[in-house]
């Protein structure tokens, strides 16, 4: 915003910024060649393996031969804008606003198809990255009614999955842990469906 050829002074125009007059000479220090060198191997290692934290990419370097320590790592990945992908604590956080369902199997015996059906998202690591898979599945056949793959935790593969399923009848119980995509109004819309919670 300074510009030294305007008819005020960039003294003058430093005042009126509220700036110190020295950051306007300040020059950034750019980084080492050795920080270079190292950055442009800790992109190549993270393009090839995204999942890689701090820690892993310590290891890697020093087999290369790059004594390092993990707060240099973390700072130059930060820099970089780099950051491990990977799926991220518990995939069963329940939403504040969604309504908390009883747990109904404790004791039940589960004698017929169609009774309970139970749904759940686990992770599938790939050779870049990870993809979450939901699965519904009869409890008394142990059939699986329907499964999806997506690259996000929203709640749209869920609802495909259930759709499917329910394709192929309608269960008495549906059985599911209090996640928000299981507890969620477009997931539990359904009134002929007792929803009940895993224990």
């Amino acid at each position: 915003m300074i510009e030294p050829e305007r008819v005020l002074s960039i003294r003058r125009q430093c005042e009126l910024l509220g700036l110190n007059r020295g950051s306007f000479y300040y020059e950034p220090v750019g980084e080492t060649e050795e920080n270079l060198t190292i950055m442009r191997r800790i992109d190549e290692l993270y393009v090839a393996h995204p999942f890689l934290g701090s820690r892993r990419l310590v290891e890697m370097l020093a087999r290369e031969g790059i004594d390092v320590n993990r707060k240099r790592i973390q700072r130059l990945m930060r820099l970089m804008g780099l950051e491990a992908i990977y799926p991220k604590g518990s995939l069963s956080r329940h939403g504040a606003a969604h309504r908390v369902y009883p747990y109904l199997l404790r004791e039940l015996p589960i004698t017929r198809p169609n009774q309970v059906w139970a749904t759940d998202i686990t992770y599938i690591p790939m050779r870049r990255g990870f993809l979450y898979l939901v699965a519904i599945l009869d409890w008394f056949s142990r059939y699986v009614l329907a499964w999806r793959l997506s690259n996000s935790l929203e709640v749209a593969f869920c609802l495909e999955a259930l759709e499917e399923a329910l394709e192929q009848g309608t269960p008495e119980i549906f059985n599911s842990d209090q996640g928000v995509q299981f507890t969620s109004e477009t997931f539990t819309r359904i009134p002929s469906v007792t929803w009940g919670e895993r224990g």
